[in-house]
């Protein structure tokens, strides 16, 4: 289970940014690998520290992890280097201002992660369903296929830093001087720079448009978790790779079951003698008909189970079980032949109850209200 990244940097959820930054920065010297040398615990937790530090620091990723937990945020899943493969030497960069050469590599950007909601009933949950979803992207140029450039023309060399993407700078930190790469301002990194704009996307390399995309919903899936598809995010500018496309999952609330789990309930109303003689019910359950006896004398809140009857496992398989559950209604109001035979039913068994006399409860005053 992946660890509350405000426990991580020992800070509450309403924190400030400055309140964050400075606790990260407490938690990185004492952490850091170069201050605890062979400690794979404290390497470890410096990473973990590291990662929280980069998603609470946004406020974009920030209020999606708030909302969403970690795999909300953008370009999650995948594993490997949590730093999005800057390691050590980059954070260390990051946080102190210097030391080491930046490893990003020049090019285009890869493009932004896109998050949608596919709502779906309990049958599907059931079933397992595909679902249509629209979002607003980025998609390749037409005219320029993604290089930005106007036709006949093409990015040239950056003159700025030679193709490289990046420039070495000299800046002065709490470590001294140092030396740190950074991305090139002339062509943002991307190595070249486009002379003559296309001007259907105006040297962006990519347009916006309006796409649908199928997802396959397994069953068993519950409300609040999310399905990633890889590649079907925005494009990125100038020929960049796509981002991801995060479908967060809204099951609707059923009219009749209730989902516990893997289970699912239904609530049976039962009046006094339909409890106490027993009844028959055909049941219809989401998957078909089921037959349910119910024995002579069935109290209030007992259930009834069908094993293997509710919602399909989602991590593996089998099913969970149908519950119905019991509650005796009593009514609110009698007529008189039904008052008249209840109060036979009660001198028979030697229940004590209230008087005929309609004003006894007026005379008294009860403790309890």
């Amino acid at each position: 289970m992946s660890e509350d990244f405000y426990e991580l940097l020992q800070v509450s959820r309403s924190a400030t940014a400055d309140e964050i930054k400075k606790s990260y920065r407490r938690r990185a010297r004492e952490l850091h690998p170069d201050a605890n040398p062979g400690d794979a615990e404290a390497e470890d937790m410096f990473k973990k520290v590291s990662r929280a530090y980069e998603a609470l620091s946004d406020p974009e990723s920030r209020e999606r992890y708030d909302r969403f937990g970690e795999q909300g945020l953008n370009g999650g899943g995948g594993g490997g280097d949590p730093f999005g493969g800057g390691g050590f030497g980059d954070i260390f960069e990051a946080f102190f201002g210097g030391g080491g050469g930046s490893r990003q590599q020049a090019g285009p950007p890869r493009g932004q992660d896109l998050e949608v909601t596919a709502r779906i009933d309990l049958a599907a949950v059931m079933f397992g369903t595909e679902v249509t979803v629209e979002v607003n992207t980025a998609i390749t140029c037409t005219d320029c296929t993604g290089s930005g450039a106007g036709m006949g023309t093409e990015p040239v060399t950056c003159t700025e830093c030679g193709g490289v993407g990046q420039v070495r700078r000299v800046r002065q930190s709490m470590l001294g001087q140092m030396v740190t790469t950074g991305p090139c301002g002339r062509c943002g990194g991307m190595g070249k720079v486009v002379v003559t704009p296309c001007s259907k996307c105006s040297g962006e390399g990519r347009t916006s448009s309006r796409e649908s995309y199928t997802v396959d919903v397994p069953a068993g899936i519950s409300s609040g978790q999310t399905l990633r598809l890889s590649g079907r995010g925005a494009v990125g500018p100038r020929g960049g790779g796509p981002g991801d496309l995060y479908v967060h999952v809204a099951v609707a609330q059923h009219p009749e079951f209730i989902r516990d789990d893997d289970d699912l309930v239904w609530l049976l109303p039962l009046s006094i003698s339909q409890a106490s003689l027993g009844m028959h019910r055909v049941l219809e359950a989401l998957d078909g008909e089921l037959d349910l006896v119910v024995p002579a004398g069935t109290q209030h809140g007992h259930e009834f189970v069908a094993k293997g009857r509710g919602i399909p496992h989602l991590s593996g398989r089998g099913r969970g079980n149908l519950r119905v559950r019991v509650s005796v209604v009593v009514p609110k109001k009698l007529n008189d032949e039904e008052e008249t035979i209840m109060r036979r039913l009660a001198e028979i068994s030697g229940d004590e109850v209230a008087s005929t006399d309609k004003k006894f409860f007026s005379r008294i005053k009860s403790a309890f209200s």
